[in-house]
C-alpha cells in the first residue's frame, strides 16, 4: 500500500495497544512487515490478563516496541513521541464504555480529554504527518435518522461518554487546521470478535449463557446495534492509514472542513442485527439455551445503530464483508478455547 515502505522504517505509533482494537490492528501492521510502538497503561477497567494475552502475542514480533504508559500522565507520554517521532499516529487508548461514564464521568475527562490533548500535542511537535484516532457511533446521541450519516448534526450527545468523544473531533479538527497535520477520526460501530472486551455485548452474552446467568434484554430485547466485525474495522483502519485526507471535503463524502486535511468515517458494517438475534446466534454456536430477563431502556444508550458508510467505501474501495453469522461462530469458538468451555 502507499506509504507503507516508509512506516515499515519510521514506525507507527498506536495507543491503547493492549485493547481489543489496538492488538488487532497492531498484529496486522506487524505481520505486514511494519515497525509498531505500543503504549498501554494496562488498567483493570477489565481483566488485564486479557490485554496481556493480547501482548504476549505482539511481543512475539520483531517489529514490535511496547512502553508502558498512561497517556493522561504528560511526562510519560511526551518522552514516547519524542523518542520514536512516528510519522503514523493511531490513537485508540480512552476510557470506553457509556454506561460506566453515568457513574465514574471524571475518568473520562482524565482519559479522553486530558489524555487526548496530550496525544495532540505529541503529534504537534515530533514529527506526526497522519493522526488516525477512535470515535465512537455514540456521538449521533438523540439522532432518530437512520442510517447515521457524517453529515449528520451530532450536537446532542445523551452520555458523557459520548460528549467526550464528540470534543475530540473537534479537538482534532482544531490542531488539524491550525497546524497542518493530516487527521483521520473513526466513528466505530460495535467492534466484535475473538480477543474482545468483556463489557461488550456480545461477550456479556456468552458469559452469561455459558454460567446460567440471566441476560438483561433491554427495552424488551427491542435494540439493534450495527455489529461489526474485528477483520472489517482493521481492514479498514489499515488502508485509511494509507489515504490521509487532503484537503477541503466534497460535499458527497463529509462536512465542509474548510482547508484542514480532516475527515471522519464512520466504521460500520451498515446492516444493523437486533439485540434478540444475536442472542439466538450464541445459543445455536455455544449449544446452551438462554435465561433472559427484560429491563427498561438503558440511561445514556441508544436504541438503534445504524452506518452510512457510503464515503468510506468511496475514500478506500472497501465495505465490510464479514455476515454476522460467521462473525458470531468466530467468536463463539474463540471464547470456548479461551475459557476451556
Amino acid at each position: 500500500m502507499r506509504g507503507r515502505g516508509k512506516m515499515q522504517n519510521r514506525g507507527i505509533l498506536i495507543t491503547g495497544v493492549a485493547g481489543f482494537i489496538g492488538f488487532h490492528l497492531a498484529e496486522r501492521l506487524l505481520r505486514e512487515g511494519c515497525r509498531v510502538v505500543g503504549l498501554d497503561n494496562l488498567n483493570a477497567y477489565y481483566d488485564p490478563g486479557l490485554k496481556e494475552a493480547r501482548l504476549a502475542r505482539l511481543r512475539a514480533h520483531d517489529g514490535f516496541t511496547f512502553a508502558k504508559v498512561d497517556i493522561a500522565e504528560r511526562d510519560q507520554i511526551e518522552a514516547v513521541f519524542a523518542a520514536e517521532r512516528c510519522p503514523v499516529v493511531v490513537h485508540l487508548a480512552a476510557q470506553a464504555g457509556v454506561r460506566y461514564s453515568l457513574d465514574h464521568p471524571l475518568a473520562y475527562t482524565r482519559d479522553n480529554l486530558v489524555g487526548f490533548s496530550h496525544v495532540l500535542e505529541g503529534c504537534r511537535h515530533h514529527g506526526c504527518e497522519h493522526l488516525l484516532f477512535a470515535s465512537s457511533s455514540s456521538v449521533y446521541g438523540g439522532n432518530t435518522k437512520l442510517p447515521f450519516s457524517t453529515q449528520d448534526s451530532v450536537d446532542h450527545p445523551i452520555s458523557f461518554y459520548a460528549a467526550t468523544k464528540r470534543a475530540n473531533e473537534l479537538m482534532a479538527h482544531s490542531y488539524c487546521h491550525l497546524y497542518r497535520f493530516a487527521v483521520t477520526g473513526l466513528r466505530f460501530f460495535t467492534v466484535y470478535g475473538p480477543l474482545g472486551r468483556p463489557d461488550m455485548a456480545l461477550f456479556l452474552f456468552a458469559d452469561a449463557i455459558v454460567k446460567g446467568r440471566p441476560i438483561r434484554l433491554f427495552n424488551r430485547g427491542d435494540m439493534a446495534r450495527d455489529f461489526t466485525y474485528i477483520d472489517d474495522v482493521v481492514e479498514a483502519v489499515t488502508r485509511l492509514i494509507d489515504h490521509p485526507p487532503q484537503g477541503v471535503a466534497p460535499e458527497a463524502v463529509g462536512p465542509p472542513t474548510g482547508t484542514a486535511p480532516f475527515r471522519i468515517h464512520n466504521i460500520g458494517n451498515s446492516q444493523p442485527e437486533t439485540i434478540l438475534r444475536i442472542v439466538t446466534l450464541l445459543e445455536k454456536e455455544l449449544g446452551r439455551k438462554a435465561t433472559t430477563e427484560l429491563a427498561p431502556p438503558p440511561r445514556g444508550d441508544v436504541l438503534a445503530t445504524f452506518a452510512d458508510i457510503d464515503d468510506l467505501a468511496a475514500a478506500i474501495d472497501f465495505r465490510p464483508t464479514t455476515s454476522i453469522e460467521s462473525g458470531v461462530a468466530k467468536f463463539a469458538a474463540w471464547y470456548r478455547d479461551y475459557y476451556g468451555v
